[in-house]
């Protein structure tokens, strides 16, 4: 399949499901969420946008429909059932101290097991398996963490796929129906009249996580590591928003079509 092809898939499974979720969407308030305005809005986004991160991935083979699909599958998991009262890793750690496994705990240990299980099924060296798995699920973890603005974390996700998409097969085919998949999403995130939770946030960066395994070399897959890591890490201390708001070119890029 070429990349215009896994292009159209990907975003016609965003649409279609886009549609039926119009149609049957939960009302259960499970479904509903306050946005940083304290404005109501649905995730309805994240399943849609999971239905074309799976499309996509299904273009390269069954390895990155695991990692899509176990990405998808526990940022569900989280939405629905997550745990709100530990915030970002230490607090998660902090908790598991307490005698207390939160949902976020979960989530991220089951997104390592997907990224191993990935690696696993590619049939990746042995010696590789803990980067790719880490890549994974620290590319998942850092797309949802980037998830605080409307768009902001599609618009991530579109620009990291683009640049695989340029990749050989199946990282190139992959990455173009990844970056329709994410545009296909990015008006409803934006018009905050829904958002794409942890569902489409981990799904899609489980799947980038799979790109830069498949797509970059031994040094470079170490050096993307290292720079998710050093962000995740930064997260706990450092407000991504305050920073992106202190440098103009990030801040117009971050605004760039949301609602003033």
């Amino acid at each position: 399949m070429n990349r215009a092809s896994s292009a159209g898939l990907a975003g016609g499974a965003c649409l279609v499901t886009a549609a039926l979720l119009r149609h049957w969407e939960p009302a259960h308030p499970r479904w509903r969420r306050l946005n940083f305005r304290e404005r109501p809005v649905t995730l309805a986004a994240g399943p849609a946008l999971a239905a074309g991160v799976v499309a996509a991935a299904a273009c390269g083979g069954p390895p990155a429909v695991v990692a899509a699909s176990f990405g998808a599958t526990l940022g569900l998991y989280d939405d629905l059932y997550g745990d709100s009262h530990a915030r970002g890793l230490r607090g998660h750690l902090r908790a598991l101290r307490d005698g207390r496994l939160t949902t976020g705990l979960v989530k991220l240990t089951g997104l390592v097991a997907g990224g191993l299980a990935a690696g696993i099924s590619a049939k990746r060296p042995p010696a590789a398996l803990a980067v790719d798995a880490a890549l994974v699920a620290g590319t998942a973890n850092l797309v949802n963490l980037l998830d605080l603005r409307p768009g902001r974390a599609l618009k991530l996700v579109a620009v990291g796929a683009a640049a695989t998409s340029a990749c050989a097969p199946p990282a190139g085919t992959v990455g173009a129906g990844l970056v329709a998949a994410a545009l296909v999403t990015l008006p409803a995130d934006l018009g905050e009249r829904q958002m794409i939770g942890d569902c489409g946030a981990n799904a899609a960066g489980a799947l980038l996580g799979w790109l830069l395994v498949v797509g970059l070399g031994r040094e470079g897959r170490l050096a993307a590591l290292l720079a998710v890591t050093a962000l995740t890490l930064a997260s706990e201390r450092v407000s991504f928003t305050a920073v992106i708001e202190r440098t103009p070119a990030l801040r117009a890029l971050d605004a760039l079509g949301r609602r003033p």
